[in-house]
């Protein structure tokens, strides 16, 4: 860790149950992750890989520990602090879309401002618009559209607000291999071209091999957290 990082945790914790039954899905995890950096953080089912993030993204709170999100120790935020850290600070882009399904593909990507009462920064937004591809595809529902478009609306919606961090739960999870390679090609060019920090929770190697550095946890404890070449998604 180090001061630049964008989101960071020390000596985190979080442990499920009382007495004997407890389960630490985290056990002592102490990492951060820099601005302008792609993250892949693996590991086998139940290592505690989304724990992490969801204790990263002050989605569940940590039994001890601290998690700085952009200089802001989310730990010591009551609730309502949380939930506006969250939707200034944080984007999210989950496995199954989470799109409202009566709303355009554009409505779905304005839906974290309408609902904070705040416009788009319009050059922002456009550059976001094409960067996505979604051009023509503004006007329709996503009923009217492929998995891999639906999560690229997903993956503009996460970052129309410009939030510290974006985080990636399984993105490529419901999606066929052209699509999945489009999204983390998406990924990878918010990050290289947009200069947003992402940090994805996957299984796929394949998928991990598009990130800069690859953080693996076994039994709540980080084993291995190394740099790699990236190849592009392609």
């Amino acid at each position: 860790m180090n001061s630049a990082d964008i989101v960071s945790c020390t000596d985190l914790v979080r442990r499920y149950g009382e007495g004997e039954a407890a389960v630490n899905a985290l056990a002592g995890v102490t990492t951060g992750f820099a601005q302008g950096e792609f993250a892949a953080i693996m590991g086998p089912s139940g290592s505690g890989k989304s724990t992490l993030m969801h204790c990263l993204a002050g989605l569940d709170r940590p039994t001890s520990g601290s998690v700085v999100v952009d200089g802001v120790d989310i730990a010591q935020l009551d609730d309502r602090k949380l939930t506006n850290l969250r939707r200034d600070k944080i984007g999210f882009i989950f496995q199954s879309f989470n799109l409202l399904p009566v709303l355009t593909a554009e409505e779905n990507i304005l839906l974290p401002l309408s609902i904070a009462g705040r416009k788009p920064d319009q050059a922002w937004y456009e550059q976001l618009i094409d960067t996505v591809g979604l051009r023509e595809r503004l006007t329709h529902r996503p009923s009217q559209l492929s998995g891999g478009q639906q999560q690229r609306v997903a993956v503009a919606r996460a970052l129309v607000s410009r939030p510290a961090v974006v985080f990636a739960d399984e993105p490529t999870g419901n999606l066929d291999s052209k699509a999945s390679a489009e999204v983390l090609n998406l990924l990878r060019t918010s990050v290289d071209d947009l200069g947003q920090t992402v940090i994805m929770v996957t299984h796929d190697q394949e998928a991990a091999g598009v990130a800069d550095r690859i953080v693996t946890l076994t039994d709540g404890q980080i084993v291995e957290d190394r740099r790699v070449q990236t190849v592009g998604a392609a």
